[in-house]
């Protein structure tokens, strides 16, 4: 089991924020941490990892890694980190940037088998592809078999299709090798697909925590779906309007009256909210985060 109770205080965009989180996680699960930017995802991943300091506590399977007179150096923390931007070494093979982590042949070919990459052992980062980066990447993250594993966005520069791909992949090692997994993501897709727990966190505190289907699927009264998204217009036409939104990757075109229309701003974040099939938009409601 890993327990945290940390306490440390944040530049916001609006000034000092305070992350006070207190939170315990089963070992072998996968927890995906959403909310939005500046909310304190990535600094949880880093105080996780040793690379930040905090008040409060922090263990692991009952060892400290965090406490009043105790900071364990993320070296001797046991864990994987997997960054958005890959880090690797661009003179060292793929092979070799695994045997930089742990000269362990065996297991590198294991990793590299199970993620399509043997073929390509002996190639440098600079030939790949951004998804064969990110698998040499994860691969390299579960070298030491770590304790836990933390991954930052670490698809967010990747296309739909390669996403998924790695989504397949990451499950498959998270399940094989019973890692402990963190993820810090905004895709609500990706989250649904790889976690059994989501944490939302907003200015710093937990606001939600639950499974995928509670925290992704929450509607309200007899709505059938609800999704967030960017007003980026409203059009008349007529007698009617057109309210353009941006949710994910997909324009949506949502038709009001004069009066809805006058309560938006372009810009503003809305919901867009279905009851018996028909479409409406209305403000998002106070304290809702963008996954």
């Amino acid at each position: 089991m890993i327990e945290l109770d940390i306490h440390k205080m944040l530049q916001g965009s609006s000034g000092d924020m305070p992350l006070d989180i207190a939170l315990s996680i089963r070992e072998k699960s996968f927890v995906a941490l959403a909310g939005q930017s500046g909310s304190g995802k990535t600094t949880l991943l880093r105080l996780l990892a040793g690379l930040e300091r905090a008040e409060g506590e922090i263990s692991v399977a009952g060892e400290t890694w965090l406490g009043k007179k105790t900071m364990l150096p993320p070296q001797k923390r046991g864990i994987g980190f997997v960054f958005q931007d890959y880090a690797l070494f661009p003179n060292m093979s793929v092979e070799q940037n695994l045997l930089y982590v742990n000269n362990d042949r065996a297991h590198a070919a294991i990793l590299l088998e199970m993620t399509g990459l043997l073929e390509l052992k002996e190639r440098l980062p600079g030939t790949l592809s951004g998804g064969q980066k990110q698998r040499v990447a994860l691969c390299r993250a579960l070298m030491n078999r770590p304790k836990l594993l933390l991954m930052d966005e670490p698809l967010s520069a990747l296309d739909p299709a390669m996403r998924l791909k790695l989504q397949h992949d990451i499950l498959t090692l998270h399940k094989a090798f019973g890692t402990t997994t963190v993820m810090v993501s905004h895709d609500p897709s990706e989250i649904y697909r790889l976690a059994e727990r989501v944490v939302v966190l907003e200015h710093g505190r937990i606001v939600h925590d639950g499974t995928p289907g509670e925290v992704l699927l929450r509607t309200s009264g007899s709505q059938k779906f609800t999704l967030e998204g960017e007003l980026l217009d409203i059009i008349r036409a007529d007698v009617i309007y057109i309210a353009v939104v941006a949710i994910g990757q997909q324009i949506v075109e949502v038709v009001c009256d004069k009066e809805e229309a006058a309560q938006f701003e372009v810009g503003q974040t809305v919901q867009v909210s279905t009851k018996a099939f028909a479409p409406t938009i209305q403000h998002a409601r106070r304290g809702s985060e963008r996954l």
